[in-house]
Parts: structure tokens; sequence; C-alpha cells
């Protein structure tokens, strides 16, 4: 069921909506896992540890016959108070079969571990549905991502659902 994305909900409070997302009707469900079954909540923060294995994504109500294109970003880069290298992009998955995870997908940019420096970083996973099965033209670099450009120059469209995680570094008694 598809249902607009309000001023009140978490996308807008963590400024996702407006720093790189225009605001968009959501259409799917998508669940994030990290390892130990962490599921990603809209921000919720989870240390830089936890998240080091390529999490586990699954899109609930596509069907197959539809595809989907996945994409993570650090918004953040390289600190908060100046994130002039927003985005940083972390990892693209193509080609993603509905009713599925993204096992079965092609994976056009590695999944790359977040490791904030300076201050709390917002992550986020943006997923849109494809016209058709495709070929999506990767960035030519991580830094300077720009999600809206990405989906235009691949006719994307709008998203159809996203969800955010906060993460900052790690003190060495945080680890233990």
């Amino acid at each position: 069921m598809a249902r607009s994305i309000m001023s009140s909900e978490p996308l807008f409070v963590g400024s996702v909506i407006g720093d790189v997302l225009d605001s968009f009707t959501q259409s799917m469900k998508m669940c994030v896992f990290y390892s130990n079954n962490k599921q990603v909540f809209n921000g919720h923060e989870f240390f830089p540890s936890i998240v080091v294995a390529k999490p586990r994504v699954a899109i609930q109500e596509g069907d197959f016959r539809s595809f989907f294109t996945l994409i993570m970003t650090d918004l953040d880069v390289p600190r908060p108070s100046d994130p002039y290298l927003r985005e940083h992009l972390h990892w693209i998955v193509t080609n993603i079969p509905g009713t599925t995870n993204t096992a079965f997908r092609r994976e056009i940019v590695s999944y790359e571990i977040p490791t904030p420096n300076i201050g709390i970083h917002r992550f986020v996973f943006v997923l849109f549905k494809q016209k058709r099965r495709q070929s999506v033209n990767p960035s030519s670099s991580r830094d300077y991502f720009n999600t809206r450009a990405f989906a235009a120059d691949n006719d994307l469209g709008l998203p159809v659902t996203a969800i955010y995680f906060n993460a900052q570094r790690e003190t060495a008694t945080r680890r233990r």
C-alpha cells in the first residue's frame, strides 16, 4: 500500500528528505539486516563493528517480474558539520528481482564498510523500482555521488522506499 512521506516521518526529521532525496510516496517495504539479525530502523544507531559485513536486504511486496536498484550512501562525509564530499557511495546493487533479496542481483559497486571518523553520520539505503531489467551506469567516484542525478541518468524515477541508520566512530572501550 503506497503512502506519502510526511514531514513528521523519520526521513524528514533526519533530513534525508531534503539533503539527498526529494519527497516521494513509499510504495514498497524493505528490510535491512546486519550480522546477528540486527535490523535497520530509521534513525537507530549502529556501531561500525556491527556493519562490517554486507547487509542482507529483503524486498517485500514486490513481484517476480519487477527489478530494483539499491543504493547506499553516507550523507555526512567527512563530518556532519561540513559534509562537502556529500554523498559518499558505499554500495550499488541492480537487477534485484522482486520478492527476493540482494543475493540474486548484480553488484555494480562493491560494499564499502562505513567508517565515520568525526561525528554521527547518516547512512541511507534507497530503493528504486526499475522500469525493466537494465544496465545501470556506475559512478566514476565514490565521493560527490548524487543519488538524485544517478536516478535521473539511469531513468529510475523517484525511490519506492528508503531507510537510514546513524553511526559514529567507536572508541576502543566500545569495541571490547
